[in-house]
Parts: C-alpha cells; structure tokens; sequence
C-alpha cells in the first residue's frame, strides 16, 4: 500500500455487522458475542428500524446528538441546539424505568438546510462541560442498521468488548493486507472504496433527499420531446417522430384557432360594449346639452321681455312726465299773464 494512503479513511454507506465490527472493512468472522447476534438479527429480519413508535418527524432534517451529559435537561439541549437553526421537536432519550437521561438524544429541525448546518457546526461543541458529538440519523436513513441494544450501532468504548467502526467518529482505516474480495462478496459485505478514501478532516456529507419517480419522469420526459424537436428539425426521417411532431402541431393549430376564436368573441364582446356605453353617454350628452339650452333660451327670453317691459314702462313715464311738466308751464305763463 502507498504511503499516501496510510492515514486515509472511508465511512459506511450501509450498514453490515460483522464489517462494522472491523477496523479496516476486512472482516468475514465476528470477533465478539455481540456481532454475532447483531449478524443473527440482521439475516434474520428481527429488527424494523421504522418499528418505533416513539420515533416521529422527518428523518432527513433531524440530527443525533450523543454523548451528553446525564444532567443535561431538555431546555438545555434546546438552546444550544437552537444557535443553528429552528428547533421544531426534540426527544431525549430516558430509561424506562428510572426516567434518567441515556446520554443522547434525536433534534428535528425545520429545514434540511439548518440540519446540515447543526451536522458541520454542532460536532464537537461543548454542552453542560460535556463535549458532544452529532451525526444524521442512521436509525432510518442508513439501510441495514442494527442498534447498539442488539450489538450493532457505530462508535462506542473499547472497555465495553462493543466497539464499532464506519461512522463519522470512528470511520474504517484503508486496509493494510490485501483484501478478500471473493469473501466479502460471498457474505454481502461491501468492499472498501478503492480510490475514493479521505481525510479524516474532512467532514462526510448525510444523505440527501431522494427524488420521487414523477420529478425524475418530468425531465426526462422534457428531455425526450426537445430532443424529439431538434430530431425532427435536424431532418430525422423517424415516423414516431413525425406522428407525434404533427400531432403537436395539430393541437398548436387546434389551440391557436381557439385562442383565435375566443380573442375574436371577446373583442366582438368589448366593441358592443363600447358602442353601447358611447350611445348611452352621447344621449346623456344630448339631454344634457339640449336641457342646458332650454334654460339659456328661456333665461335669454326673459332677459328680452324684462328689458322691453322696462323700455316700455320708462318711456310711457318720460312722456307722461314730460307732458306733465308743459302743462305746468303753461299754466305758469298763463298765470304770469293774468297778473301783468
């Protein structure tokens, strides 16, 4: 083996007891009591990882967080986690009996994102003087797991005889003797990931979200008519192709007539209204117009009269007077008369 891969490492993608027991990935035989029984229980189907009624939420955005402190509260554990995003449940995990803490406990958040952010930035972080370690639920999301209950589980002390590699804590080490291919197949175990070792500085992304079948349909089915298009286009003398290029082109057609048509009731529909508006607002217009005048002609009218009637009366007056003021006169003279 070259020297550059001395200190590489690669982490479990699925979960196989006798592997997960070994330091390198190589192991065909369990080495202890407890991978025999976690190897029982896996081949024989005795545990359902999605049996738990306690576990809820979505496993994609919830995160594990272990090795706390016994005392550590949930209100504790509540805001620390909360400096990486929203908390939306939380579940520690106590002892039937007792009720104690059991050290670790499952965070859910509201969004896969804040997840990841907890998964980069929560790992090795200090709680209750206690530092933590966080890894993605592998209870539901790493097939073939089997808990540490049943002698599975990754991580834990070489005291306990249950000590577990392939995690984000203890990943395998690349193999230093060749590696029994024809063993590992015969078992079911997966081989080590030649040429795709890392550091162990580097942190091992959680699995993602998978796609349902009709998101996968969508562009695949985009992808197929485009390249259909550009075929068809190109000049491809396929019948398929051509059948369904003028079926599309029948239903364009079809459609653009029904826009067509429609565009045409509807302009139809807006010109009867803006003829009929304008005539309603011309004949109130006119009424309107022909009211106005009435008035004015009738108010011009009696202006007219009014100003005749004065001329009229004026003149009978200045007559009257006039006449008035010579029959004083004369009287005046025929009096001055008579005295001289």
């Amino acid at each position: 083996m070259s020297g550059s891969r001395a200190n590489a490492v690669f982490y479990a993608e699925s979960y196989h007891p006798i592997q997960a027991g070994s330091i390198d990935g190589t192991d065909t035989l369990p080495h202890d009591n407890a991978v025999y029984r976690a190897l029982l229980c896996s081949s024989a189907g005795l545990y359902d990882p999605f049996g738990d009624p306690k576990v809820i939420g979505d496993p994609y955005c919830t995160v594990f967080v272990g090795h706390l402190n016994h005392l550590t509260t949930e209100d504790t554990l509540h805001k620390a986690m909360s400096k990486f995003g929203r908390v939306k449940s939380l579940r520690l995990v106590r002892h039937i009996v007792t009720g104690a803490s059991q050290g670790y406990a499952f965070v859910e958040y509201e969004t896969e994102r804040e997840m990841r952010r907890a998964y980069e930035d929560a790992h090795h972080s200090m709680i209750d003087d206690c530092e933590i370690i966080v890894d993605y639920n592998r209870q539901q999301l790493m097939p073939g797991w089997i808990p540490r209950r049943l002698g599975g589980g990754i991580g834990g002390k070489k005291e306990s005889g249950q000590l577990r590699f392939g995690g984000r804590e203890r990943p395998f080490r690349a193999p230093l003797r060749p590696i029994p291919l024809d063993d590992l197949k015969r078992l079911g175990i997966p081989p080590p990931p030649e040429g795709r070792y890392m550091s162990r500085f580097q942190v091992p992304p959680p699995p993602r979200r998978k796609r349902s079948n009709m998101d996968r349909e969508e562009p695949s089915h985009r992808g197929s008519s485009i390249d259909r298009e550009d075929r068809y286009h190109k000049g491809g003398s396929i019948e398929g192709e051509e059948h369904s290029h003028e079926g599309s082109s029948v239903d364009r057609e079809e459609h653009s007539h029904r826009r067509s048509s429609i565009d045409k009731r509807s302009s139809i529909d807006r010109e009867e209204r803006f003829h009929k508006r304008s005539s309603s607002d011309r004949e109130v217009r006119s009424h309107k117009r022909s009211s106005t005048d009435l008035v004015e002609r009738s108010d011009k009218r009696s202006f007219i009269h009014g100003e005749e009637r004065f001329h009229s009366r004026s003149s009978m007056d200045w007559e009257e007077h006039s006449h008035k003021s010579s029959m004083d006169r004369e009287r005046h003279s025929h009096k001055r008369h008579r005295q001289y």
